[in-house]
């Protein structure tokens, strides 16, 4: 066994057992003024935010559980648990659709 070989066996090795402790990966960082709610998509720029329609701002980011962008006519699902934040007309600006483990803390606004 040669020495680059002898070293990617080792970084294996010592990368995998703390594999598992990533599935529970810190949260990402919110806003402290962020809000919870449950968000149901519609047509752009509509959705539904806790039984209320509301709009999307024009320049609004939803950002996916695997934390890549995502548009609103992509999501299918209702009743999806975010965080989300409003501009100062009380559009919807940012949206981060959450994980399970997100989904179980206090939200921002409440800690």
């Amino acid at each position: 066994m040669d020495k680059r070989h002898f070293l990617l066996a080792l970084a294996a090795t010592l990368t995998l057992p703390s594999l598992p402790a990533l599935a529970d990966a810190p949260v990402r960082p919110f806003p402290p003024n962020a809000k919870r709610g449950k968000m149901t998509p519609g047509y752009a720029p509509d959705i539904t935010m806790d039984g209320k329609p509301r709009q999307l701002s024009p320049a609004a980011r939803i950002v996916s559980d695997e934390n890549m962008t995502v548009t609103p006519g992509s999501l299918r699902e209702k009743d999806i648990t975010v965080n989300y934040t409003e501009d100062m007309n009380g559009y919807i600006d940012r949206v981060w659709i959450l994980t399970r483990a997100e989904a179980r803390l206090p939200a921002p606004d409440a800690r």
